[in-house]
C-alpha cells in the first residue's frame, strides 16, 4: 500500500487496523490505543466499507484477519512507521529532555544482566525517557520490529526479514554452576561426573531440548534432569541449596556468584560459544533517539565485556 493511500484517508483508521491486527482483539486494541471499543468498531466499519471486505472475523475468543487483511498488514505497518520516522527526522534530539518511549524485546538472562546498568545510565543522562522490557517471542521478532510493536530486540543469531538490521553484541560460553561446598567442586569436573549428577535446565519453552542436551544427544549421551524451570534466577538459588548442577552462560553465572554461595566450573563438553545480536527495523537507522539508545546498549555491553567474554 502506497503511503499516499494512507494520507488520503484518516490516519487513525490505519492505526486502529494495525493495533487490531497485532492484538487479535478489539478490546486489547482499544486499550493499546487508549480509546473506547466502540471507537475501534466504528473505525473498522469505515475500513470494511472502503475495502469491501470484513477484514477480521471471529475465531473462538479471538478475531483473525481475512486474506485481504493479511495482504495489506505489512504495508500499513511499514507506512505508519515511515510516517513516524519522518516526524523524528525533523526533530532535534536532546537526551536530557526527550520523553521518548522505547520497547526492547529481550530474554530473561539479558534483562537480568543489562537492564540495571541501562536504567542507571538513562536516569543519569535521559531521565524523561521511558523503557519497557518485553518478553522475547522469537518467531514474531521480524513482525514486531516491522510493525513497531517493539523498538529493538536482543537475541541469538536467527533468520530475519530483509528490512531488519542487526549488530553483533557479545559472545559467551556455557559453564556449570554448583553450590560452593558441592563435592564436585573440589576437583576438575569430568564428563562422567557431569552426566551422573542431577541437573536443572532452564528454558522459556515447555518442551524441546536445550543446547547442551542437543549436543549430548548427538553423541548418544543423556544427563539426568531433575527440574526444568523458566528462570535462571530461581534456578541459581536452587543450585546454591542443593546438589543439582546448573548449566548456563558464563556472564550470568558470574553475576549470581556475586550474591550467592556458588562455585563455577568449566563445562566438560565442547559447545560453540553463544552469540547475541541486537535487531531493529531499518526505518530507525536515522532516528537520532533510537541510534542513541542503541549506542547506550552497546556501551553497557562493552563495560561488561571483560566479564562476558573471558
Amino acid at each position: 500500500m502506497a503511503l499516499v493511500v494512507i494520507l488520503a484517508m484518516d490516519l487513525n483508521l490505519f492505526k486502529v487496523f494495525d493495533a487490531v491486527y497485532r492484538a487479535s482483539s478489539l478490546t486489547e486494541a482499544a486499550k493499546d490505543l487508549h480509546i473506547t471499543q466502540p471507537a475501534v468498531s466504528n473505525a473498522l466499519s469505515r475500513l470494511r466499507e472502503h475495502f469491501d471486505d470484513p477484514l477480521f472475523v471471529r475465531r473462538g475468543r479471538r478475531i483473525a484477519p481475512t486474506p485481504l487483511a493479511d495482504s495489506i498488514a505489512a504495508d500499513i505497518a511499514n507506512s505508519l512507521m515511515t510516517l513516524q520516522e519522518s516526524l523524528h527526522k525533523g526533530q532535534e534530539f536532546d537526551p536530557s529532555t526527550s520523553k521518548r518511549q522505547f520497547i526492547v524485546s529481550m530474554g530473561d538472562p539479558i534483562e537480568f544482566v543489562a537492564l540495571p546498568d541501562l536504567i542507571s545510565l538513562l536516569q543519569q543522562h535521559a531521565p524523561a525517557i521511558t523503557l519497557q522490557s518485553q518478553r522475547l517471542v522469537r518467531d514474531q521478532l521480524s513482525r514486531q520490529l516491522i510493525s513497531g510493536e517493539v523498538s529493538m530486540a536482543i537475541d541469538i543469531p536467527q533468520p530475519v526479514d530483509s528490512g531488519i538490521q542487526q549488530q553483533f553484541l557479545f559472545r559467551d560460553s556455557l559453564c556449570v554452576l554448583m553450590r560452593q561446598d558441592h563435592p564436585l567442586a573440589k576437583q576438575p569436573l569430568s564428563l562422567k561426573q557431569y552426566l551422573n549428577a542431577g541437573h536443572i535446565t532452564v528454558s522459556g519453552r515447555s518442551r524441546g531440548t536445550v543446547l547442551e542436551d542437543a549436543t549430548l544427544n548427538r553423541k548418544g549421551l543423556n544427563r539426568h534432569i531433575i527440574l526444568r524451570g523458566q528462570s535462571y534466577y530461581s534456578a541459581s538459588h536452587i543450585a546454591a541449596t542443593s546438589d543439582l548442577l546448573l548449566t548456563l552462560p558464563q556472564h550470568l553465572a558470574q553475576r549470581f556468584q556475586q550474591f550467592l554461595p556458588l562455585h563455577i566450573m568449566p563445562l566438560p563438553l565442547k559447545i560453540p560459544a553463544l552469540e547475541m545480536m541486537m535487531y531493529w527495523h531499518s526505518s530507525a537507522n536515522n532516528d537520532a533517539a533510537h541510534e542513541w539508545l542503541r549506542a547506550c546498549i552497546q556501551t553497557i555491553i562493552s563495560q561488561n565485556g571483560n566479564k562476558i567474554t573471558r
